[in-house]
């Protein structure tokens, strides 16, 4: 009989212990995810030379042009499009702002159903301008297509553009962002420009992991170069202002459940890069905004462009 006081009284001091250490544990993981958030979230002012700086003082202020690839998102629920509309147009920075997306008309299960039609319609039904990415059943490299293929699939996707906008689209972005000559005259061909891009959220991939610990520190080294290029004259003002091209995947849920934050990363890094904005910093017109991308697209199939990342080191 003794023996059960002993036992009790002896869990009774184990408990407390494991209480305690489960706490530490606890306290030690709440410690390392506020390190780790505090450095995705530090910005630290990059600093620059005099001749950069005096050359800036000469340049507009930058303007985010918003670009979305590979839509319309295919789940039925929590879709990740749907989502990116709804903090596009309610947002605490500048409610209303007005992107481009490069669709993707016949997808499986997506664009080539009636409800993903009705998520373009959407789109456009609250000002946003579609542009082409591709019309085949998957994101497939329109260089590795069949010349029967690759016009198939231009013809079908500008088609589908003009049945749900009312007219053709006057932008293209290539999936991969790959091109050759013969593709580009394609394109040209049918009076689509092509538009790359400057700034990329390294979001392409939507299977497994999809966060980014890096969103903040990718985005200020990527609009560090790009602040040299402007202070160098070569991107071009349009309506007083200088398109800064930004490129996000609205099919990543990711993207889509972090949307504001990117819009305030994005703010953060011109602050930091000392890069001033405009008084809306990001478009909020579709007919500006069509303009702003005509600006910024390639003119010739030989012009030497700069790809974010590794897709200049991949495509050379």
């Amino acid at each position: 009989m003794s023996s059960l006081p002993v036992s009790f009284m002896s869990m009774r001091k184990v408990i407390p212990s494991s209480q305690r250490h489960i706490k530490k544990v606890i306290s030690s993981l709440v410690v390392i995810l506020m390190t780790i958030g505090a450095t995705g979230c530090a910005i630290e002012p990059v600093a620059m030379s005099p001749q950069t700086a005096e050359r800036l003082k000469s340049q507009p202020p930058i303007r985010f042009l918003l670009t979305f690839d590979d839509g319309p998102a295919r789940p039925r629920t929590d879709n990740s499009t749907l989502s990116i509309l709804g903090t596009l147009a309610r947002n605490p920075l500048q409610p209303g702002v007005k992107a481009l997306f490069f669709v993707q008309t016949r997808s499986a299960d997506a664009g080539e159903t009636e409800f993903g039609r009705d998520i373009l319609r959407r789109e456009v039904d609250e000002g946003h301008l579609l542009g082409f990415h591709t019309a085949t059943p998957h994101h497939a490299n329109h260089r590795f297509l069949s010349p029967d293929a690759f016009e198939q699939t231009l013809n079908d996707g500008i088609a589908d553009i003009v049945s749900i906008q009312g007219s053709p689209p006057k932008l293209v972005r290539p999936p991969f962002w790959n091109y050759d000559k013969r593709t580009f005259a394609a394109y040209q061909l049918r009076g689509m420009h092509m538009l790359l891009t400057d700034l990329s959220a390294n979001d392409g991939k939507i299977y497994g992991i999809k966060g980014s610990l890096r969103r903040r520190s990718n985005m200020l080294h990527l609009l560090t170069a790009v602040r040299e290029r402007i202070a160098a004259g070569e991107l071009p003002a349009v309506d007083g202002s200088i398109p800064v091209v930004v490129s996000f995947h609205d099919i990543n849920s990711y993207t889509a459940d972090h949307m504001a934050e990117y819009l305030q990363i994005l703010m953060d890094c011109a602050q930091a890069v000392q890069l001033p904005t405009a008084v809306k910093p990001f478009y909020d017109d579709k007919a500006a905004l069509e303009r702003a991308a005509l600006a910024r697209s390639v003119r010739d199939s030989t012009q030497a462009v700069r790809l974010p990342g590794f897709w200049n080191w991949l495509w050379e």
